[in-house]
């Protein structure tokens, strides 16, 4: 994501021609798109992405039943 924002910022940039980035070449202004492209194709290759998504729903689960616990006066149950 941050290379995605960081093409945006070069692009408007070099729309506008503003600043150093005005004299660069347009490969170098569109390089970050690229280097997001590659990003997300090895991150749903690699698994990370799947990965990353089962973190989160496991700690929405896990903080789903500690809230429970809770209300019920039960101590919430820590992992080791």
């Amino acid at each position: 994501m941050y290379l995605l924002g960081l093409g945006i910022i070069l692009l408007a940039m070099k729309y506008l021609e503003f600043g150093p980035v005005a004299a660069w070449s347009w490969w170098w202004v569109l390089s970050p798109f690229a280097l997001a492209m590659v990003w997300w194709a090895w991150a749903d290759w690699s698994g990370y992405t799947k990965k990353k998504a089962v973190e989160r729903e496991s700690a929405k689960k896990q903080a789903r039943i500690d809230k429970s616990r809770a209300s019920l006066g039960i101590k919430p149950h820590r992992r080791r």
